[in-house]
């Protein structure tokens, strides 16, 4: 189309002898020759356009409103609104395999607490008939680490595999989001501003309804991807949230060992407790690299929900119209009124709706985001208990057994600074998000949902209502 529109001609029918073309200029011989054999005919039949009413001919076959990039058609638009939900549904399913990992970690710290328990009971008391508790114990600790770690791997290749789809500024006038899949991969760009877009869109009421829905559908398009950037930082944030459960496995391991060496005299048994402790700090450490994409994703989150704090949505953009005003006329009235109902309804009003649906879809996932970097704190507060406790028992246990070293008493301190450090960091985090929740008008005791049947007007719609209860 954009050939088209530079060449200035418009096929209306051709087959393999003769085609008809809209042209500015028939009289062009090199544009008549061009023409013949890009459509491969011996015979042209033309009509003249001005150059004009030709650029709104090649511009309405494309489904474009004046001046506007092929992109901007509302079946391209369709198209990448069609690849943006599948990346949604994919990062929904990389969440979905973090949160199994963080249920295998879990299982793989029940383990590692019946096998602690275990060879704690036989470095104290030996075998003897205690074996019969202390063997199944051991059994049972090493087959949950086993299967706890079975779930965590899967999550470990997917993390590598993560698209990204950073926020970026997008620019308040008109652009149309495009994807490009040359090579296989969903590669996502902005087209050039089209200037003229901002006065065409304020004059709403001089628009067809053909026009508008060309607008809507960009508007759905660029709700769409607000989505995916925000469903992007809630997976990096959940890739956050199983590091830092690796790094708590790792912090439990290294706890046990540690406290091993420091009680038991050195044997055969240290090889065990050493190796408890190197395996600990290599899964800190990795949980650690996890956790640092997602605090700068977190951070994003924050920024991008913040721009959205004071967004007008599009029904206060385009509604109430202008020239109900002018004439005196209820906006709210008079699309409320029985002679309005039948054609809010009709192919606009039902783009109309499902603009302003997912823009409301839109308020919801940006408070599920601020309620993801909430529990990203919670994640922070309970990493931090866990180094917290480990000093502390460490050095409490040490003190009354009177166990007491200067370097180990340092090492205690700094776990235990370095857990509350990450405890009141994950109250930065969890606090704001409480106060979000509080203010949202998604999150309530009692709520109702409508039972949308878009053959009805909206007044006829019947709805649900939910309590706490259910």
């Amino acid at each position: 189309m954009d050939v088209l529109r530079r060449e200035l001609w418009l096929p209306i029918s051709w087959d393999k002898d003769r085609a008809e073309v809209i042209v500015c200029d028939p009289e062009n011989p090199a544009l008549v020759e061009h023409i013949r054999n890009v459509l491969g005919v011996s015979e042209l039949r033309f009509r003249v356009a001005t150059r004009e009413d030709l650029v709104r001919l090649i511009e309405n076959s494309a489904d474009l409103n004046a001046h506007f990039p092929v992109s901007g058609g509302r079946t391209p638009l369709a198209r990448v609104r069609t690849y943006l939900a599948a990346l949604r549904t994919r990062y929904a399913a990389q969440r979905t395999r973090f949160a199994r990992s963080r249920t295998g970690l879990a299982l793989a710290r029940t383990g590692l607490t019946f096998i602690s328990i275990a060879v704690a009971f036989l470095r104290f008391f030996g075998g003897g008939t205690l074996l019969f508790f202390e063997l199944p114990l051991l059994v049972l600790g090493v087959l949950a680490i086993i299967d706890g770690i079975l779930w965590y791997w899967p999550a470990r290749r997917e993390s590598r595999q993560i698209q990204d789809y950073p926020p970026y500024d997008i620019p308040p006038e008109y652009s149309a989001l495009e994807v490009d899949t040359a090579d296989g991969r969903w590669r996502f760009r902005r087209s050039p501003v089209v200037p003229t877009a901002t006065a065409l869109r304020e004059d709403w009421d001089a628009l067809s309804p053909v026009e508008r829905r060309r607008f809507l559908a960009n508007d759905r398009t660029d709700l769409a991807e607000e989505r995916t950037i925000l469903a992007y930082l809630r997976v990096m944030m959940a890739r956050a949230r199983t590091g830092l459960a690796f790094a708590r496995t790792g912090i439990a391991f290294a706890g046990i060992g540690i406290a091993f060496v420091r009680k038991f005299p050195p044997g055969p048994w240290s090889v065990f407790d050493w190796s408890l402790i190197g395996i600990g700090i290599v899964m800190l450490v990795e949980g650690f690299l996890w956790y640092h994409p997602g605090r700068h994703a977190a951070n994003h989150a924050l920024a991008v929900v913040a721009k959205k704090r004071d967004h007008v949505g599009l029904w206060d953009r385009i509604f109430p119209s202008s020239c109900l005003y002018r004439q005196g006329v209820d906006p709210v009235a008079e699309a409320s009124g029985v002679a309005a109902q039948p054609g809010v309804y009709a192919t606009t009003g039902l783009a109309l709706e499902r603009t302003t649906l997912a823009d409301k879809r839109n308020a919801m996932s940006r408070l599920r985001t601020v309620m993801a970097r909430a529990r990203t704190g919670m994640a922070f507060i309970r990493t931090g208990f866990s180094l917290m406790t480990v000093g502390a028992g460490l050095y409490i246990y040490f003190h009354f057994a009177r166990q007491e070293d200067l370097w180990w008493t340092l090492f205690d301190a700094g776990l235990v600074l370095v857990g509350l450090y990450l405890i009141v960091d994950g109250l930065f985090w969890y606090l704001p998000a409480e106060r979000a929740k509080r203010r949202s008008p998604f999150v309530a005791p009692h709520f109702e949902i409508a039972d949308a049947d878009y053959s009805l007007p909206k007044s006829m719609w019947t709805r649900e209502h939910y309590h706490r209860e259910s």
